[in-house]
């Protein structure tokens, strides 16, 4: 029976240097686009990787966009699920058509309100001098959600946006989306973008494909839980968000 492992990446399967304690042995795993290493797997990580490597197909389902994806230092062989969802690169690279296709016609229907949470965040932001980055992420082409980061890390203002600008207007006009918030990251998606939607789509073509098969879904955070739920298993490291939400709570 084929085995595929649906897996997050980031603080999932490596950590950037802040979050990685210095008395492990690091290895640089991803890196920025100007060649800098900015994440790195621990001895634990890499065992596992091995260990998962030689029985199983892994499968990244990240929100990082394909060059994001490019710049990890790993032979994804198989499929890839990137952009929360938005987009599954079969294994040579190229979008699935059929899912791009459906991307395409919810995303146009987001696409204003997108804009419209983009411009409230932007302008709180300017009206309290707070050095927000505030944009629409992208990728081949299709809109996919608002990113917002706090160019000096401060959780705090970035806190401040939550509640004074996100939160009501999802209450009043944003009921299509929903928020997403893990330290420094703040994003507004569409409800129709999300990675379990994608990992279903993708496991109904490898049964056809393979027949019966076994999924495992891993991941940090909460918006991970929905495509852990679709797999037959779920695997949740310790010490990350979702591990507080869940074994946490006992």
């Amino acid at each position: 029976m084929h085995k595929f492992l649906f897996v997050d990446l980031d603080d999932t399967l490596f950590h950037s240097l802040a979050k990685c304690d210095p008395r492990d042995a690091l290895q640089p795993i991803a890196f920025l686009k100007d060649g800098s290493a900015n994440s790195y797997t621990n001895g634990r990580q890499r065992a596992f990787l091995d260990m998962v490597g030689q029985g199983m197909t892994l499968i990244p389902t990240t929100a990082r966009d394909r060059d994001g994806l490019a710049r990890v230092d790993y032979p994804f062989t198989h499929c890839r699920i990137i952009d929360f969802g938005g987009i599954i690169l079969a294994p040579d690279g190229t979008p699935d058509p059929v899912w791009l296709a459906r991307m395409g016609d919810d995303m146009a229907t987001a696409l204003p309100g997108l804009r419209e949470v983009l411009a409230a965040i932007d302008h709180y932001a300017r009206q309290a001098g707070m050095p927000a980055r505030v944009r629409l992420v992208e990728d081949l082409g299709l809109p996919f959600y608002v990113n917002v980061k706090d160019a000096e890390k401060n959780l705090d203002r970035l806190d401040a946006i939550e509640r004074e600008v996100v939160v009501p207007w999802l209450a009043a006009q944003g009921r299509e989306f929903c928020l997403h918030r893990n330290g420094n990251n703040l994003a507004v998606l569409p409800k129709r973008l999300n990675k379990a939607r994608a990992v279903e789509y993708l496991q109904a073509r490898l049964r056809d494909e393979h027949g019966e098969i076994m999924t495992f879904g891993m991941g940090d955070s909460s918006t991970d839980a929905r495509f852990m739920a679709a797999c037959d298993y779920a695997i949740i490291p310790r010490g990350t968000q979702l591990s507080a939400l869940t074994l946490g709570v006992l």
